[in-house]
């Protein structure tokens, strides 16, 4: 793994599964066995659960009142390290700050799926410039066209509001906005040779943290289906579920101080996954 620049990750789930089918973008990649996709029109629910951060958020905002680098990896030091990692290793291309280029095999869907995991559960997508570049990069041309405009009145002011946020996304002077995703684990359910279907385990971060919050970081346990196209040289989304759980029980640790939780986000970047 390598130090990423940092747009977060964060925790979207919520209750139950959401499930939204995107345009197809191009041959099926499976066989016969999977069934084709249409487009159809999308309300903003649907839009919502697409992206699923906002299933979460929304909870999360329901529950409080308002808050006024590219690394590089060393291949050597990785190979002879005891608990190295096995498999490919981490793409080296990014576009917009996300990583991009994977591998065209199970080991690439698997490290496209995890990194798109932690760029979708980040607090980029709540600021609009950032989302536009997040949608356009890790989702199918097709599907992130048709789902540009509905995110945009999806992150209103008044949504972002009730999240703590002013009208740009930002926190307040004082305060950290987290939304962040830690991947656990990926498991391939489905693989063909343009298209693939992957599962990722994960843990999520989100809060604001500061004096003032009312609304203080929490975790939740997701596992987030990723159905993955060969698309222009890559991996795209063309379609994702998320489900909640599996949940550890929780430990016995001592929940960190509004300061210390605002020091680690800010001292502690993200990775670039590999499988």
């Amino acid at each position: 793994m390598s130090p990423d620049d940092g747009y977060g990750g964060g925790p979207y789930g919520g209750t139950g599964q959401t499930r939204t089918r995107l345009p197809d973008s191009g041959g099926d990649g499976h066989g016969g066995g999977r069934r084709g996709r249409t487009s159809s029109p999308r309300s903003l629910v649907t839009v919502v659960g697409v992206v699923v951060l906002l299933i979460a958020a929304i909870a999360f905002a329901n529950r409080g009142g308002d808050d006024s680098a590219d690394g590089s990896d060393d291949g050597d030091k990785a190979v002879s390290a005891p608990t190295a990692a096995t498999g490919e290793q981490p793409v080296k291309k990014k576009t917009a700050g996300i990583p991009t280029g994977f591998a065209h095999d199970e080991q690439g869907a698997q490290s496209a799926a995890v990194n798109y995991a932690v760029t979708l559960g980040s607090a980029g997508m709540y600021r609009k410039d950032t989302r536009h570049d997040i949608v356009g990069t890790v989702y199918t041309a097709a599907a992130a066209a048709e789902l540009q405009e509905p995110l945009d009145k999806a992150y209103s002011a008044d949504f972002l509001g009730k999240m703590g946020l002013d009208a740009e996304g930002n926190a307040p002077d004082g305060s950290t906005f987290v939304s962040r995703v830690v991947p656990v684990g990926t498991t391939v359910e489905e693989y063909g040779e343009d298209a693939a279907e992957v599962a990722v385990w994960y843990m999520g971060l989100i809060g604001m943290s500061g004096e003032k919050s009312t609304n203080p970081v929490t975790t939740t346990w997701q596992t987030w289906t990723f159905d993955l196209r060969w698309s222009d040289g890559d991996w795209k989304i063309a379609e994702d579920t998320q489900r909640d759980g599996p949940a550890p029980v929780p430990g016995d640790d001592k929940a960190a101080t509004s300061e210390e939780i605002s020091k680690a986000v800010e001292e502690y970047g993200g990775f670039t996954y590999a499988r």
